[in-house]
């Protein structure tokens, strides 16, 4: 249990930072002010800023989130927003006057006593006092950029000016942002538009909400390529254990018989000889096996027919399947690929995994499969990723490889509250040449989360009834 529940912890968090990590990158480099970078949801066990940006840790694991500047603004930002805005450059100049990775916390308490002092300083340099009066304007301004390069070590913003003025004047932060943020400057309306996620173009805005998924999508053949280059295990055709009244014992089969061929197709592995059984609804099999005789080898061909079993599956319930009753003898190769082949072989196998997930969506969709056998939450992921993790690496590996994919695809469905309810939210812009009205949006979103609230239910119900039955 407590691997199962490590693994999904580890396999989950990993999946998230992939996904949040591709809204970021495309966020910075598109312009958009990053605010918090969160791994689980609030309330926050921990936090580091580094830049502008917060690195957060919340106690509620199972997701995670970009925050980005303007997320909350309506169809024109207010002076709350500006007020919002106005703290993060706070603990902007508060970053540079103290260091990187500061204790948030305990330089909040003290802003007051860190920056009133600075600002007074570059407000009585910029005033030409205690300097002689005649000094010029230029010189004056060379003297105050001075005093802020030597306390922050680098040039202030126009933001940070406007701030640090206001600070001087009000000798008080709190006074000092409640004033510019009821004023409204435009100045500072219009910083605060160029790294707003609202206020930029639609195809910038649609790139970094597809980002998210777009970067588990990608993750996929590219952790596959890892595997391949690292190494496959792959288990051989040897037959080990052979089950007595069972068919491959009718028909002869004897324990170290290789199994080269079914029914003319070349047989390379256990997998591919298991698979080939399983999906043959009980049609007759020619099996052709190599067998090591005192003389040599023996090529034997055996005609046989699959009997339908159930099997107990990892949930604890049963499944009907068809089998011959052998089990592997255990001897195993690593199969490794180069880098080039490699890359080709997780693409070609991402695309064929893509289509099957697609197509098993859709067969949910049109109750062609069961949603209660079709769908699972947390605890079965749980239990999957402990399952897997006692078979190995690269079966962990491969079960991260279809979680990501899935979250990927699934993110990109229409839903509100998932990215693909966004993107067809700037579909919908796209088509109209505004933005859809706020209140519309915000019924779009709770109608969103509601129902992924009652898909989250289900699925932990529909978890819970499967170990009840087992």
């Amino acid at each position: 249990m407590l691997v199962s529940i490590v693994s999904a912890v580890v396999i989950l968090g990993l999946l998230i930072i992939v996904h949040e990590a591709g809204h970021f990158i495309v966020a910075k480099k598109l312009g958009v002010r990053v605010i918090r970078f969160s791994i689980g949801y609030p309330p926050k066990v921990w936090g580091i800023r580094r830049g502008e940006t917060e690195y957060a840790l919340g106690a509620t694991p199972l997701g995670g989130y970009v925050r980005m500047l303007g997320d909350e603004v309506g169809d024109e930002p207010g002076s709350e927003d500006t007020e919002g805005y106005l703290r993060e450059v706070e603990l902007d100049l508060l970053a540079a006057a103290v260091g990187e990775g500061f204790a948030l916390k305990g330089a909040l308490e003290r802003a007051d006593e860190i920056l009133v002092p600075i600002a007074e300083r570059i407000g009585r340099a910029e005033s030409g006092m205690p300097m002689a009066l005649g000094a010029t304007a230029a010189a004056r301004e060379a003297d105050a950029e001075a005093v802020a390069l030597a306390e922050f070590h680098r040039p202030l913003t126009v933001k940070e000016r406007m701030l640090l003025e206001e600070i001087a004047r009000t000798r008080a932060i709190e006074p000092a942002i409640k004033a510019l943020s009821e004023r409204h400057p435009e100045r500072l309306l219009e910083r605060f538009r160029q790294r707003a996620f609202p206020s930029q173009p639609l195809l910038k805005r649609f790139a970094i909400v597809l980002a998210g998924p777009a970067a588990n999508i990608l993750f996929a053949p590219l952790l596959l390529s890892a595997i391949a280059m690292y190494g496959v295990p792959r288990i051989l055709p040897i037959v080990g254990q052979i089950q007595a009244g069972m068919p491959a014992a009718a028909a002869g089969f004897r324990t170290g018989d290789l199994v080269t061929a079914i029914n003319g197709a070349r047989i390379n592995s256990w997998q591919e000889l298991s698979g080939t059984v399983k999906s043959s609804n009980g049609a007759p099999l020619k099996v052709a096996v190599d067998r090591k005789t005192a003389a040599g080898v023996e090529h034997l061909t055996f005609t046989l027919r699959p009997k339908r079993q159930d099997e107990k599956t990892i949930f604890g319930n049963t499944t009907p399947v068809w089998i011959i009753g052998i089990q592997p003898h255990g001897e195993q190769v690593i199969d490794r690929v180069g880098p080039l082949r490699a890359l080709y072989q997780g693409f070609a196998d991402t695309a064929g995994m893509t289509v099957a997930l697609a197509s098993g969506i859709a067969q949910i969709v049109n109750g062609s499969t069961p949603v209660r056998q079709a769908l699972g939450g947390p605890i079965m992921i749980a239990q999957m990723a402990g399952h897997e993790a006692h078979q190995g690496l690269a079966n962990i590996a491969m079960f991260v490889v279809m979680l990501s994919l899935e979250l990927g695809i699934i993110n990109l469905l229409p839903v509100p509250m998932l990215d693909g309810g966004h993107l067809l939210f700037f579909a919908c812009e796209a088509v109209r040449g505004k933005p859809l009205k706020l209140r519309h949006r915000e019924v779009a979103l709770q109608v969103g989360l509601l129902l992924l609230a009652a898909l989250m239910a289900f699925v932990i119900f529909n978890d819970i009834a499967r170990i009840v039955h087992s």
